[in-house]
């Protein structure tokens, strides 16, 4: 009989076709009409693809549920723990999304400090002819760059920075043994930034880690990049920032409650916005899509599905 795999939101057409090669696939296009589902519908799935979403409640429905294969690298609204309790192996799609978010990340670190948003519009506006040379801004040659997180993407951002000649340092968890400075204090590193780069994971342990001490720490003159997660950073605290020039830039691809974005940040000229569009090209999406096939592939032929989260490495077989 051939496994049950539940997909929630609307893949690329290649990750359903995959999948129903190989099993016998339901679909809810969206979180509602997998509640619309009675329990009987869902009572035999083994497996479920989701992009970043499979909280406790969900898992529960499912007493066959034995593998979460989720799109995307932060899995912050997987209940990964919950599941590992219940023998349920998470999985995410690591690496492949590396270069295009660490290049997103550079170029908002450039867009900001180099204001070429705002200098597009005064290109656009005439300003150019009636008002003269735009404004000097900011290089980033020589200047520090504080990395929060150096993980996969985090190295990524680092090797790419060496190119611009800065002087590359970071904060995580634990020092890293690698050729950067670590930092293990967050604020300190940041009174000694000029630009501060956010890539660190989700979830209640980093939420609101950067508070509006760290962001006065930055300074006036400091520069803000966040591609990690909306919830790493405390809003509010941010805007006044801003306002007040508390805090000099912000280059921003993650929001707080996306895809609301407040008003007072898209007022800004000196903050650049994106739309959570990091990893967002054609190539990265559909290897992450692959991905996503590939650990529900792995883990029926082998229970050793390719990208296990941390929380489930140990239900992994040996």
């Amino acid at each position: 009989m051939s496994h049950k795999v539940l997909v929630v939101g609307n893949f690329f057409p290649s990750v359903m076709d995959d999948l129903k090669g190989k099993f016998d696939v339901l679909h809810a296009t969206d979180k509602d009409a997998l509640a619309a589902m009675s329990d009987d519908d869902i009572a035999d799935i083994e497996a479920m693809a989701t992009f970043g979403w499979a909280p406790a409640d969900v898992m529960d429905r499912m007493p066959k549920l034995k593998l979460v294969s989720s799109f995307g690298v932060g899995y912050d609204g997987v209940a990964a723990e919950h599941g590992a309790g219940k023998g349920i192996i998470c999985t995410h799609t690591p690496n492949v999304l590396n270069d295009d978010v660490a290049n997103v990340a550079i170029s908002l670190m450039l867009m900001t400090t180099r204001r070429l948003v705002e200098h597009d519009r005064y290109l656009r506006a005439g300003k150019w002819l009636s008002e003269g040379n735009a404004p000097l801004t900011t290089s980033v040659r020589g200047k520090q760059v504080g990395i929060v997180g150096l993980g996969r993407i985090g190295e990524a951002i680092a090797e790419k920075l060496s190119v611009f000649n800065c002087k590359t340092v970071y904060h995580s968890r634990n020092d890293k043994g690698v050729a950067y400075e670590y930092y293990p204090s967050l604020l300190q590193m940041a009174r000694d930034s000029d630009v501060l780069i956010v890539i660190t994971p989700g979830g209640p342990e980093t939420d609101k880690l950067i508070s509006r001490e760290v962001m006065e720490a930055l300074g006036p003159t400091g520069t803000l990049i966040n591609v990690a997660r909306g919830t790493v950073v405390d809003e509010a605290e941010m805007i006044s920032a801003l306002q007040d020039g508390r805090l000099g830039n912000a280059g921003l691809d993650v929001f707080e409650e996306e895809p609301k974005v407040p008003q007072a940040l898209i007022d800004m000229d000196h903050v650049v916005l994106t739309p959570h569009v990091a990893s967002a090209t054609q190539e990265t999406r559909q290897d992450m899509s692959d991905m996503v096939v590939e650990n529900i592939v792995t883990f029926f032929d082998s229970g050793k599905p390719t990208a296990p989260v941390p929380e489930s490495a140990h239900l992994v077989q040996a």
